[in-house]
């Protein structure tokens, strides 16, 4: 990892994903996952994307598995979030947390 690394929403989404599916963690499940949570959905590109956003910023690794005659022989490509990547998550929800009792009751803007 170098310097700071910048979490977004939709990269928080997936790491969450990630620890939900533990080793059978690919692309079509995390998307799944997502799409569940948010009700909305979510383009296979995106999801590969910030995975390799993650990947770069060390939170999450990969591997690919053996081919599968249900893909045409093209093999899967498992993802699985590293101890960086937990430790993202646990400080992003901790930090979170303490933003959200800040907010008014209701959470409406205050004008």
């Amino acid at each position: 990892m170098r310097g700071r690394t910048y979490l977004g929403e939709f990269e928080f989404m997936i790491l969450l994903v990630l620890l939900r599916l533990g080793e059978n963690a690919y692309g079509v499940p995390i998307a799944r996952g997502i799409e569940d949570a948010i009700g909305r959905e979510v383009a296979i590109g995106s999801v590969y994307a910030a995975l390799e956003r993650l990947e770069r910023k060390g939170f999450v690794t990969s591997s690919v598995g053996d081919p599968t005659p249900e893909r045409g022989g093209r093999a899967k490509r498992y993802f699985y979030i590293t101890k960086a990547g937990a430790l993202r998550v646990r400080r992003t929800k901790k930090a979170l947390i303490a933003l959200w009792r800040g907010v008014p009751q209701g959470g409406e803007a205050v004008s």
